[in-house]
């Protein structure tokens, strides 16, 4: 029952948009010098960061050098290649103890986990996938299920398709047809209008629940959480295992709880 799946960020924007006289071009190129370990195996060389990256060489030497003198970049243990450091740690610390959704959801979410006992995770909503802010483990988990900052679909998860479910009818098909929807286990939905009829159920619910479709084994239920305006911030999360749940049981357990939770953390946003 492990996530191991990393979704990919949006589709990167052009290094200096030609109507933003703002744009600062080598600082987005340094991002994107950052951004090329976001599906590596391993380290890089500055070959393989300058081809994720989209610079030349020449370019990525500099930025890597100035990275790793600022702390962001180091030389791995073996010396074949670069991997990010630890000062980059620093900034995820900043988000999540500034972020006033992730603020007013710790609390809440210690309590959920307290009550079901089984995995709970909230996730931050990042236009075509969520970001995991929070993870609270169950005793089953394995190494990427604990990391902050893994992300997920919004078209096979029950925090996606909870997230879905609060925008608008419209939105949510463009996001669900933008580009082919990836299988990850046999129970995968990769079929658009069929994720749209889940999305809708969630509407009518409060809630999503998938099974077996993104995680072999699981079932999971989502709750979307939402801004004053009614558009979705990320989706509080509860995963539990078939082999001690029946899904019904599950739902009947998790959804109460869960979605409770999620108008906990909304009305003290």
């Amino acid at each position: 029952m492990m996530q191991s799946h990393r979704v990919s960020p949006p589709t990167e924007r052009n290094l200096q948009p030609e109507d933003d006289p703002q744009f600062v071009r080598s600082a987005a190129r340094a991002m994107h010098v950052l951004s090329a370990f976001h599906l590596a195996p391993g380290p890089l060389s500055l070959s393989q960061i300058a081809a994720r990256a989209g610079i030349d060489r020449s370019a990525a030497q500099r930025l890597v050098h100035t990275l790793g003198k600022l702390g962001y970049i180091r030389r791995s243990a073996d010396d074949r290649g670069y991997l990010p450091a630890a000062r980059l740690l620093d900034h995820t610390l900043d988000l999540l103890r500034l972020d006033p959704v992730v603020q007013k959801a710790t609390p809440v979410l210690l309590e959920l986990r307290k009550t079901i006992r089984e995995r709970v995770d909230f996730s931050l909503f990042d236009e075509t996938r969520l970001i995991y802010a929070l993870r609270m483990q169950s005793k089953r988990e394995t190494f990427y299920a604990t990391l902050v900052g893994h992300s997920v679909p919004l078209d096979s998860t029950a925090g996606g398709r909870a997230v879905l479910s609060a925008l608008p009818e419209a939105e949510a098909r463009g996001i669900l047809t933008a580009a082919p929807l990836d299988r990850y286990t046999a129970h995968t939905e990769t079929d658009p209008d069929k994720v749209l009829a889940h999305v809708r159920q969630a509407r009518i619910d409060g809630y999503a629940v998938v099974v077996e479709e993104f995680a072999q084994g699981e079932v999971a239920l989502g709750v979307a959480i939402v801004g004053h305006d009614g558009r979705p911030l990320g989706a509080v999360h509860v995963g539990a295992s078939l082999s001690e749940w029946t899904p019904e049981d599950f739902i009947q357990a998790a959804a109460p709880v869960a979605t409770e939770a999620a108008r906990a953390i909304n009305s003290s946003l």
